[in-house]
């Protein structure tokens, strides 16, 4: 078994500038655009923390708090939340941000699960455990295990 990694060292932020090509006839931008964005995010995430390639299993609900506008940006940040044998929880953060105005709001927040997977057979391959050293880690360590719990029942059914 290999030794629990830190969720610090796989954290990972982007910065979108929000262009027309990237908004809808309101001038915002569209919602599938955060979610590639948000894909991409998670996925550099998971890459850094599994050092194998990973893939996209399952995204939760996403609700979405507050608009973007063109000129302005989008922040996101991925963390890893939780571990499991081949797969890991990711969460990201998106906020919105007027850069002139020096304001940010929550855009979305959305949990990813990505699997790692062998390069050459495409199977899933462990995945070093999640170091959850603080109260904080240990928690989110158990709500990404509820979340689970309740994909896997879902998915029986």
């Amino acid at each position: 078994m290999t030794e629990p990694r830190s969720h610090k060292l796989s954290v990972t932020t982007m910065t979108e500038h929000v262009l027309p090509s990237h908004a809808n006839a309101l001038g915002t931008v569209f919602g599938g655009q955060i979610m590639s964005w948000i894909d991409v995010c998670a996925a550099v995430c998971a890459q850094r923390h599994a050092k194998k390639l990973v893939v996209t299993a399952f995204i939760d609900d996403l609700v979405f708090e507050g608009p973007v506008q063109v000129g302005e940006v989008v922040k996101l940040t991925a963390r890893v939340t939780a571990t499991f044998r081949t797969s890991m929880e990711i969460e990201v953060i998106v906020e919105g941000e007027n850069p002139r105005l020096e304001k940010s709001w929550p855009c979305v927040r959305a949990m990813l699960t990505f699997v790692a997977i062998d390069e050459h057979t495409r199977k899933p391959v462990p995945i070093p455990p999640l170091l959850l050293d603080t109260d904080d880690d240990r928690q989110r360590q158990a709500e990404a295990e509820e979340r689970r719990a309740h994909r896997l029942a879902r998915a029986r059914k």
